[in-house]
């Protein structure tokens, strides 16, 4: 409320508009339910790799890879492919791609003894950069160019490699928004009940102690990286497989890196990944609405949502203090 007040908006009208961009139509449900499900992806990964004790802050870099192997193989498939092949196809490119670019910084953690937290932030930066050479030269992904007005995108995807509509002609919700649901539910059966989650939790506590008692440590801790990138490299194909069904260049929005915040406030529940997804996905679709109908920066509702971070730190940070201690 402060915010809005110094940008010199009524709090009632803003509030107004932040409602209408999350609840106000079947388009801004549908629009924050797809942007929900990315986010999902990405938290579910961070998860998975932060249970086996790494923390993956790669997911943007890892969501290009998918990105760009979902176009091109999109884009490599035959007009009249059917979407009962030509979907499953991107996803599965996008999937091998995040997880192959998070498994660079998977061997050098395991062969190296190299920070994660270094070479996945590291690998961002190229994943993105990946993305404008690849949108920028005709002979790699670029549209051909027929006029100065060509923007610097992909050609779009055939119809049977966009992502089929869930919500009826109003709404644009996807079937990401599925598959997403699924990915967090099988993955949180596994990681609670099965025998590879308790094995991930084990690595997680201590490598060495994991290590005596004859578990493979490297490959339990390459798994979840890699895991966590193939994942991320979905959420890009989604982005891709979904309207205007191009790859551009900052097709992604930020949306690696939200992730990561959202699997950082969720601390290995994935019942608070979904939440937190759900959360997060409506405020950046009510933020849009904001600065359209209340002359508000969008950015305000990032500004609150790094404060809710902040505070939430805090608050764990305050009732995980032993008592007593001098730190």
């Amino acid at each position: 409320m402060l915010l809005v007040l110094a940008a010199g908006a009524d709090l009632g009208t803003a509030w107004q508009a932040l409602d209408v961009g999350m609840f106000g139509s079947a388009y801004a449900i549908g629009s924050s339910l797809n942007s929900a499900a990315v986010l999902a992806l990405i938290a579910t990964g961070f998860t998975v790799a932060h249970r086996a004790g790494l923390v993956n802050v790669g997911g943007e870099g890892q969501l290009c890879a998918g990105g760009v192997a979902a176009a091109g193989a999109g884009l490599a498939l035959p007009a009249q492919v059917p979407a009962a092949l030509g979907v499953p196809l991107i996803l599965a490119a996008g999937f091998l791609a995040g997880a192959a670019w998070a498994s660079l910084a998977a061997w050098l953690k395991v062969r190296r003894g190299t920070s994660e937290v270094i070479t996945t932030l590291l690998l961002n930066f190229i994943g993105i950069g990946m993305v404008s050479v690849a949108v920028h030269e005709e002979a790699l992904l670029r549209q051909p160019v027929t006029s100065s007005e060509t923007l610097p995108q992909s050609a779009p995807l055939p119809a049977g490699a966009q992502l089929p509509l869930i919500g009826g002609p109003e709404s644009p919700a996807t079937a990401i928004v599925l598959i997403a649901a699924a990915a967090v539910v099988v993955t949180g059966i596994v990681l609670r009940h099965a025998a590879l989650g308790l094995k991930l939790r084990a690595v997680g506590h201590s490598p060495a102690a994991s290590a005596r008692l004859g578990l493979p440590v490297g490959r339990l801790e390459g798994g979840g990286l890699a895991f966590a990138g193939g994942l991320a490299g979905v959420a890009g194909a989604a982005l891709v497989a979904t309207a205007p069904y191009v790859l551009a260049e900052h097709f992604s929005s930020g949306y690696g890196f939200a992730g990561l915040v959202v699997g950082l406030l969720a601390r290995g529940s994935l019942t608070a990944v979904a939440a937190a997804s759900l959360l997060f996905g409506f405020l950046t679709s009510g933020g849009i609405n904001l600065q359209l109908a209340a002359q508000v920066p969008a950015s305000t509702v990032q500004v609150v949502q790094s404060v809710l971070v902040l505070f939430i730190a805090a608050a764990m940070l305050f009732t995980t203090r032993r008592p007593g201690s001098r730190r």
